[in-house]
């Protein structure tokens, strides 16, 4: 079965993309080069890779690259520094009373 991979990048600007993939190496490559010049990196060079997880099921990547999407910057950066235990807090909304 073909790994499949979830990442993060950090641009230049300080934002994060998040991305899936199959070849991890070849698409760090398009990114870091602006291989795809509409790409939402290509304006925002340098980046770095922050973070990565393997997959053996797509599906399964594809889900999680879009549910990542969604999270908010703190989130992201939990994730990225291996801060597991702040995920479920961070995930909480706050609402106005």
């Amino acid at each position: 079965m073909q790994q499949s991979y979830v990442y993060i990048l950090k641009c230049a600007d300080g934002t994060f993309y998040t991305g899936v993939s199959s070849n991890l190496t070849q698409r760090l490559f398009q990114h870091e080069t602006g291989y795809y010049p509409d790409c939402y990196t290509a304006s925002r060079r340098p980046v770095e890779l922050v973070f990565y997880a393997e997959f053996t099921d797509i599906n399964l990547a594809i889900e999680k690259e879009k549910q990542i999407k969604k999270w908010s910057r703190a989130k992201k950066l939990a994730l990225i520094n291996d801060d597991f235990d702040a995920l479920p807090n961070l995930a909480k909304k706050k609402f106005n009373k």
